[in-house]
């Protein structure tokens, strides 16, 4: 056990805990690459999401949620510890050939951690991706539990993964066979609180093959497309992708609804806290790209090559790629049917989840999200609505992102290829088809002033050592 964590809560020792009946229970169900977009609740005309738009309905529906950086390891590192990645030294998918001593810091104390010492049972159930070494083992990290695979994929079917604390191959759909263990989880545990993180391999690509009760609602479906007439689209490809992309999106759905109905049947449900996002967006064809943060070209002729991005590569802090879908259901407590518009991020849901479970934050710990459980209770309190983002990417290409978002306005700096700075203006362009910031208008060079500044101070904040070290 950590020391330090042990002081903390020798601190709290004083504070009068919640009795167990009284604490609820937490399912967070983290998606794997998806978008937004790709929900029934958000009107999209193409996804079929029947659960996940139950839990929208029953509970609080998030419309503008994000993750502080579009790509796993890093998005995963700041959900587990609130902290940006640049502070927790992870700024990009973790490579386990290249990188195999690079992980979570065993020091740095998760949530799930504190949620433990204060009598959760807890339990990982899936995506991992924080490292590969022993001393980053999720079962060193808060998690009594584990089943699942420590780095960044694995097959769709018959995959290879950690139970029982071996590597073994099991047959089936990996989909269904994380659900499967989910479920046991929540059978084993059900007389005592639990906290169950459900982190799924889909809809990471490959999306194919699935079962005929995912595939088949969508192999001959033409789906409408974002931007058609987007300069040479690879319109073929995109609708191929779009496809393959909702069929695995409708296998967790599925499998979503396995789950609840497994909580109903155990009479869970009304003492069970279902959280549901994912780790960071998704375009398909938006902007002429498909993929996240590090997207590719999906045109006919990509713009070529630049000295630290190699052709096919398009880098970016779109906000299909950063805002993630998120669902709340908490009965007795969020009013079903809410809509919460203010922005939130992955940040939040540490202090969010600790408020949750009746837990104090350890004395000692620096975090950077805020609880939004006024916000999901209807609670009318003031909410700044900026959010801050960054990605430093040196697996495919080589930059260094760091992005302010307003309502209005969004500017995206590359402090490593300045010719690739980005301003666009939310309100009158959602879709960011119009980068403004070579623009000579003196309002726009206000803005742009304004925001950079207002980027500096968070990486000030952050002792980001791309600033400390220009």
């Amino acid at each position: 056990m950590k020391k330090l964590l042990i002081v903390f809560l020798s601190l709290l020792s004083g504070v009068p805990a919640a009795s167990a009946a009284d604490r609820p229970n937490i399912l967070f169900v983290y998606t794997d690459d998806q978008a937004s977009w790709a929900l029934g609740a958000s009107d999209d005309r193409n996804a079929q999401t029947p659960n996940m738009d139950r839990l929208a309905r029953d509970g609080a529906y998030l419309t503008s949620a994000f993750t502080t950086t579009p790509v796993c390891s890093p998005s995963r590192a700041s959900l587990m510890a609130s902290r940006y990645g640049s502070e927790l030294g992870i700024t990009d998918w973790i490579d386990p050939g290249r990188e195999p001593e690079l992980g979570l810091a065993p020091d740095v104390v998760t949530w799930p951690e504190v949620l433990q010492q204060q009598g959760y049972a807890t339990g990982l159930v899936g995506k991992w991706h924080l490292g590969m070494h022993s001393k980053f083992h999720p079962t060193r990290t808060g998690f009594d539990y584990f089943m699942g695979f420590l780095d960044g994929v694995t097959s769709v079917r018959n995959p290879k993964l950690e139970k029982d604390g071996r590597d073994q191959k099991i047959e089936g759909y990996t989909v269904n066979i994380l659900t499967d263990h989910a479920i046991e989880f929540v059978r084993r545990n059900q007389s005592q609180p639990f906290l169950l993180c459900l982190h799924y391999r889909a809809p990471h690509m490959n999306w194919l093959p699935l079962e005929d009760a995912d595939w088949d609602p969508f192999k001959s479906l033409n789906p409408t497309i974002p931007n058609p007439g987007y300069p040479n689209l690879d319109i073929p490809r995109v609708k191929k992708y779009h496809r393959e992309y909702l069929g695995s999106v409708h296998s967790v759905d599925r499998n979503l609804g396995r789950l609840m109905d497994t909580l109903d049947e155990l009479d869970l449900t009304q003492r069970t806290i279902v959280i549901f996002t994912s780790d960071h967006g998704y375009n398909m064809g938006h902007n002429g790209i498909w993929h996240k943060g590090n997207g590719h070209w999906i045109v006919t002729n990509p713009p070529p090559a630049l000295p630290n991005i190699p052709i096919n590569q398009r880098p970016n802090m779109y906000d299909h790629s950063i805002r993630v879908p998120t669902a709340v259901r908490w009965p007795g407590v969020i009013q079903p049917g809410s809509v919460i518009d203010q922005t939130t991020s992955n940040l939040d849901w540490y202090p969010t989840i600790l408020a949750m479970a009746g837990a104090k934050l350890p004395s000692g710990i620096r975090i950077r999200g805020r609880d939004i459980t006024p916000l999901l209770t209807g609670e009318s309190i003031e909410w700044d609505n900026d959010f801050y983002a960054e990605y430093s990417t040196h697996q495919q290409s080589r930059t260094h992102m760091r992005m302010y978002r307003t309502p209005e306005w969004k500017l995206m700096r590359d402090f490593l290829n300045p010719d690739r700075d980005e301003l666009y203006h939310l309100t009158e362009d959602p879709a960011e088809a119009t980068n403004l910031v070579r623009s000579n208008s003196s309002r726009i060079r206000g803005v742009i002033d304004d925001l950079h500044a207002k980027i500096v101070d968070r990486m000030l904040q952050n002792g980001d050592k791309v600033l400390t070290s220009k």
